[in-house]
């Protein structure tokens, strides 16, 4: 079967079972991951109303594959380091039952996150989700490449890191070089920086989390086709295309929720201030892709916000929500990692 081929491929998803089930599931992920994580590039333009919901949703479809297309041409290590992320053995068939039991626990645990309106990161649930699989299946950690885990560690501190540091001194740099400026010609320059802002924050969402799904995408894909064995893909233009518009469906779907809990809820933004969360998530998230490091775009938007918030005092962001936030964040590992496992059991108990 030819990847690129998208009829003929689509001719070989219903004619095969196992495949046509793991893209279901695969697509699945995707959607909600449009739920729970993709709301977060526009949470802030959406918040601060310079843009409606709608035109921000189409905004991001757009940029969410330029994201995906644009960087993948120069840089695929993200999607390469998902798809080594785990070695689900040399049992093909094993291991498709393996991978759809962590699909089905990716989109339990960011379902329940979407229902109390935690923005929970998808990538981080993909990574645990896949890995608490592959130990169930090898009955040990030898399914998990320390390696390529090791990345996604560091990838934590550094988002987050970069995130704050980059959301404080980008808000400290606007407010002295604007100060004393006409307050209502500012606003009307921030509100377009805005729109730029939101852009560029969808536009490395696709770069980071387009590519992850991608890569989950081509692995079952292989597995489905009974190989077990291969290290190396390419992406096909129309598995972008159809990874951004599923991402887009999620969101017009169950996006706001999120969008009101990251940018209305937690820190209440003027228009600038939006900007600089913006420009400082979409900043922090370009320097790990070049790198090849795969990082949440949950964690890097959220901290860029509080960053910025601590600016006018940190009494102006809520702290409550924060912990909320990062008690899921902690809790995402060892909840879906467990999810994964146990489901994987059950799946291999039920369909070998």
């Amino acid at each position: 079967m030819d990847i690129n081929n998208f009829p003929l491929f689509l001719k070989e998803v219903f004619s095969n079972m196992p495949l046509l089930i793991t893209v279901v599931l695969i697509l699945a992920v995707i959607l909600v991951n449009g739920w729970t994580d993709a709301p977060n590039a526009i949470a802030t333009v959406v918040s601060t109303r310079a843009l409606s919901p709608r035109n921000a949703i189409l905004m991001a479809t757009v940029f969410n594959f330029l994201g995906v297309f644009v960087m993948t041409l120069f840089q695929a290590e993200v999607a390469q380091t998902i798809y080594n992320m785990v070695d689900f053995g040399n049992d093909p068939k094993l291991s498709i039952v393996a991978l759809c039991a962590a699909l089905v626990a990716i989109v339990t645990w960011a379902t329940a996150a979407w229902y109390f309106g935690i923005p929970t990161s998808e990538s981080h649930a993909l990574i645990a989700g896949i890995s608490g699989a592959a130990i169930a299946l090898q009955g040990s950690i030898a399914g998990i490449n320390g390696a390529e885990w090791m990345k996604v560690i560091y990838g934590i501190f550094i988002s987050t890191g970069l995130g704050f540091g980059f959301g404080y001194l980008i808000a400290k740099l606007i407010t002295m070089i604007f100060r004393g400026r006409n307050r209502q010609r500012s606003n009307r320059f921030f509100t377009k920086g805005q729109i730029f802002g939101g852009a560029s924050m969808a536009f490395m969402h696709g770069a980071q989390d387009g590519q992850k799904f991608m890569g989950v995408f081509l692995l079952g894909v292989a597995l489905a086709k009974g190989d077990a064995s291969t290290q190396s893909f390419s992406i096909p233009l129309w598995l972008m295309v159809l990874s951004s518009l599923t991402m887009a469906l999620g969101t017009s779907i169950g996006g706001m929720r999120i969008i009101k809990s990251v940018g209305m809820d937690m820190v209440s933004l003027s228009v600038h201030e939006g900007f600089a969360a913006d420009l400082a998530a979409a900043s922090a998230l370009l320097f790990t892709t070049v790198f090849g490091i795969p990082v949440s775009t949950t964690h890097t938007k959220t901290t860029a916000i509080m960053g910025v918030g601590v600016t006018q005092g940190s009494d102006k962001v809520n702290w409550k929500l924060v912990l909320e936030m990062v008690m899921a964040w902690v809790l995402t590992f060892p909840g879906c990692g467990l999810i994964g496992f146990g489901m994987a059991k059950i799946f291999i108990k039920l369909f070998t």
